[in-house]
């Protein structure tokens, strides 16, 4: 099994015009990444940090695909998982700007079927977009209530009336607008509430309004093209000697809106600059006023371990100390994923694994090193931008 995931590296790293003690610092937070790989057994990563809309630290790892002994590039295409949800949540900001949707309008207006869903605190008219936004609606975590562990299970619902046909079944789980309580759901919502508005489907509307002006050409949802097959990664499972392989593609059906987007790097890099509001050959599609909106801290999740961490609008929201970073993270199959950006300096990272190992009791497990790695950044990397 080891054979298997020696890893390759191929690591460029430039520094110009940074501050001294980057390159020390970075130099510490990939010693730590690359032990995890090898510890974890992850058969493909990228890690990469901008400024200013470029790369200045990036390291490659291992296979995109081991079948085909295909190596992890700059062109390597990742599944973004739960990222998806601050491009959803940038469409519904679009929609506000241009008048069609407020923020405060509840999503009843736009999906009468949610009436049906069990409110012991109240009417589900209290129930608000940004609610939806900032998952305070007290919507439960999950797609479905159950679970299945058989093969023949759907992974996710492919049609929209399979929500609905749940919906008599679900219930409010807290005060709306009281606390915290992140919701797959929530999100779905939101994306069927473009569709109503627009007319398009979901995915139609963000190649249009998102995707085409930032030039982000080869991002998509779900089932890769036949011409982006060659960049596509394969992601898999580790658990004790055993190698699972979850295949190139699968479909999240109707939750897109909430997990289904499809990118290499380049393109995500596209999105950073935008969201730093780098200059580039791109239109702008959201006004930075309406950005800076939605990074403002509406709910708290946590505040432990020298770290608040709360939810804007569609955004998770990190200080430590004086510094602030906005980003969210990704983890669907077999990736686990997260960008995080610090608006002052325009810079962010990005770090994405196409591996996860279901040895949950591992004290260095992949969801362990992937926050031991925001932490870093967080703590030591960016200050420095700052000093």
């Amino acid at each position: 099994m080891k054979s298997l995931i020696v890893l390759l590296l191929c690591i460029t790293v430039s520094f110009a015009e940074l501050p001294d003690n980057f390159n020390s610092a970075w130099n510490q937070v990939e010693s730590i990444y690359l032990t995890g790989l090898e510890q974890n057994r992850i058969i493909g990563s990228s890690f990469i940090f901008i400024s200013n809309g470029k790369i200045i630290a990036e390291s490659y790892n291992g296979f995109a695909d081991l079948a085909s002994n295909r190596q992890v590039d700059k062109n390597t295409i990742y599944h973004w998982a739960s990222i998806t949800k601050t491009f959803t949540g940038i469409a519904i900001m679009q929609l506000r700007d241009r008048g069609l949707l407020d923020l405060e309008d509840p999503i009843v207006n736009y999906i009468p079927e949610l009436e049906k869903v069990y409110n012991p605190f109240g009417e589900m008219r209290q129930i608000t977009l940004k609610h939806l936004l900032t998952h305070s609606s007290g919507f439960r975590f999950s797609t479905w209530p159950w679970g299945g562990d058989k093969d023949w299970h759907p992974f996710e619902p492919t049609e929209w009336s399979q929500l609905v046909a749940m919906f008599p079944y679900s219930e409010i789980l807290f005060e709306p607008g009281k606390k915290y309580g992140y919701s797959n759901p929530g999100i779905i919502f939101l994306g069927r509430v473009i569709e109503i508005i627009t007319g398009d489907d979901y995915e139609v509307y963000m190649d249009k309004n998102v995707f085409k002006p930032l030039k982000m050409y080869s991002t998509y949802f779900d089932t890769t093209p036949y011409h982006l097959l060659p960049f596509r990664s394969n992601n898999y499972f580790t658990k004790n000697d055993t190698l699972k392989v979850n295949g190139l593609d699968f479909d999240t059906g109707t939750t897109v809106s909430n997990g289904g987007l499809n990118a290499p790097l380049g393109d995500m890099i596209r999105f950073i600059s935008f969201l730093t509001d780098v200059e580039g050959d791109f239109y702008p599609i959201l006004d930075q006023s309406s950005i800076e909106e939605m990074w403002e801290s509406y709910i708290l999740i946590d505040d432990e371990d020298a770290i608040k961490m709360s939810r804007g609008l569609a955004f998770q929201i990190l200080e430590h100390e004086d510094i602030k970073i906005i980003g969210h993270t990704g983890g669907q199959r077999g990736f686990l994923s997260f960008y995080y950006i610090h608006p002052e300096s325009r810079t962010g990272a990005i770090l994405v694994f196409n591996t996860i190992d279901l040895n949950v009791t591992n004290s260095s497990n992949t969801r362990k090193l992937l926050d031991r790695i925001r932490k870093m950044l967080l703590e030591e990397v960016w200050p420095i931008f700052m000093e």
